[in-house]
């Protein structure tokens, strides 16, 4: 199994900048795909982006030239870095982690970090 833990939400200012930290455990080797989404109460949980075992990246549109997704595979972490923030990224950060097992595909959610951002 994998698990994911989040971290370095907060509060910020507009325009400020944040790096969220993902940290994977387990059978990190069976990871496929790391990605980072965000949810606002009443809202869908939307991709923010992604990265591949590969080091591929895939981000929403939205948050293309903003923020950047990077890994650190010695420490099995996934950061998100998050600048010129706005109101509007304020929302709870989730990280997943899609493993397989065998040809069995799982996913793994992190409990979530708060990012606010104030105008």
């Amino acid at each position: 199994q994998v698990q994911v833990v989040e971290s370095g939400g907060g509060l910020v200012q507009a325009g400020g900048s944040l790096r969220l930290s993902c940290a994977a455990s387990g059978n990190t080797f069976s990871i496929d795909v790391i990605g980072w989404y965000r949810q606002t109460p009443g809202k869908q949980r939307e991709l923010v982006a992604d990265i591949s075992s590969g080091g591929r990246a895939n981000y929403a549109d939205s948050m293309k030239g903003r923020f950047t997704i990077s890994r650190e595979n010695a420490k099995n972490t996934v950061y998100l870095q998050m600048n010129s923030l706005k109101p509007e990224d304020t929302a709870t950060y989730y990280c997943n982690a899609a493993y397989h097992k065998g040809w069995e595909l799982f996913t793994s959610w992190g409990q979530g970090t708060q990012v606010t951002v104030s105008s």
